[in-house]
């Protein structure tokens, strides 16, 4: 037993295990990636056990990408049913591979279902749905921890422990070779591109001037890719068509896609959503616009280049309404495209500069 400290946390280290541990994360893609931070948690709390993480079919490419993560256990539950053939199925996956403990950070009943009728010895969460029987190893204050990946990454720690300063970052490492590979394969050459995610979870998250940018890096010359899943596809077209030719629609249904196309673009912009989690993961440089939500609350841990909101806050700000009722998604329109190029334009020149070395 020795201490280990790394990014502020300390935690005993205990070596001698080696049981798997089964994480089962919020299945957003933005939750997922933060689910990351658990899983280095765990890593410096027990080296020698490995991790899994059960995962959708959407996210499961990201694990793929994941230090530290043994493999993804698929599971395509549906959302709002119990689907206790499913859970059983799933359960009996589970206990064939001999996990010693569960953390898991959804509040739901169900999601504590499936660890519980796999015989999982010890169960870990914050009691939510009043989850008496599934879970074994209780924790409680979730309400005293202000962020979610505070209350996500608490789990992993000692019962009783404090809650750091600082938790490790996200990461996903993406090898240069299969970036390269997948250039190729969309014919997009080696030059410096500015990828922009205009989606998320609700339109009042989303930046009214992405065709604006786009039209005007464009004309620049710069290449811009657009990415998202297919319900970014519409505005995804009218991105391109307001571009011109320098502007490549991406979209499409497979996530693994968007990861390739964020680690190889120059500069990633985008909404408060998943890819913003997943760009900053990454170590792509980002700018994460913010309008209804709080950056403290929901920007990535690991940085970003720029988080741009409205120079003169709004007395509606936060909140968490998916369409502004309020005041005209002013919260929104009021950071033009300029000061987001701005900032685009300078990480592209630092980019120029270090290729010249």
């Amino acid at each position: 037993m020795n201490i280990n400290s790394q990014n502020e946390l300390t935690t005993v280290v205990d070596s001698d295990d080696v049981r798997p541990i089964l994480i089962v994360p919020y299945m957003w893609i933005g939750d997922f990636v933060r689910g990351h931070t658990v899983v280095r948690v765990l890593k410096q709390r027990w080296p020698n056990r490995p991790v899994d993480m059960l995962v959708t079919p959407l996210c499961a490419p990201l694990v793929d990408y994941m230090p530290g993560v043994r493999a993804g256990i698929v599971a395509d539950l549906p959302r709002g049913k119990l689907a206790l053939d499913q859970q059983r199925r799933l359960a009996r996956q589970l206990r064939e591979n001999g996990y010693g403990t569960a953390l898991i950070m959804p509040r739901t009943w169900k999601s504590a279902l499936a660890p519980t009728l796999a015989g999982i010895p010890e169960r870990v969460g914050f009691v939510g749905e009043f989850r008496f029987g599934l879970l074994n190893a209780w924790r409680w204050g979730e309400k005293k921890l202000p962020r979610m990946v505070d209350q996500n990454a608490m789990l992993a720690m000692p019962p009783g422990s404090a809650r750091p300063p600082e938790w490790p970052a996200p990461e996903l490492a993406v090898p240069a070779a299969e970036v390269s590979r997948w250039r190729v394969q969309y014919g997009l050459g080696t030059s410096l591109a500015v990828a922009i995610a205009p989606g998320s979870v609700g339109p009042s998250k989303r930046w009214t001037y992405y065709a604006e940018a786009a039209r005007r890096l464009g004309e620049r010359g710069i290449d811009v890719w657009v990415v998202g899943g297919p319900g970014e596809k519409e505005a995804a077209m009218e991105i391109v068509a307001a571009g011109g030719p320098c502007v490549h629609d991406l979209t499409g249904n497979d996530l693994r896609n968007g990861i390739l196309a964020l680690a190889a673009a120059s500069v990633v912009i985008s909404n408060d959503s998943g890819l913003l989690h997943v760009a900053s993961a990454i170590g792509t440089p980002t700018i994460g616009i913010f309008g209804p939500t709080s950056p403290y609350h929901w920007a990535p841990l690991s940085g970003l280049a720029a988080t741009i909101q409205t120079k003169t806050p709004l007395p509606c700000q936060p909140c968490h309404r998916p369409v502004c009722t309020m005041n005209d998604h002013r919260c929104m329109r009021d950071i033009p495209a300029a000061d987001v190029l701005e900032i685009a334009e300078d990480v592209l020149a630092k980019a120029v500069t270090r290729a010249a070395r």
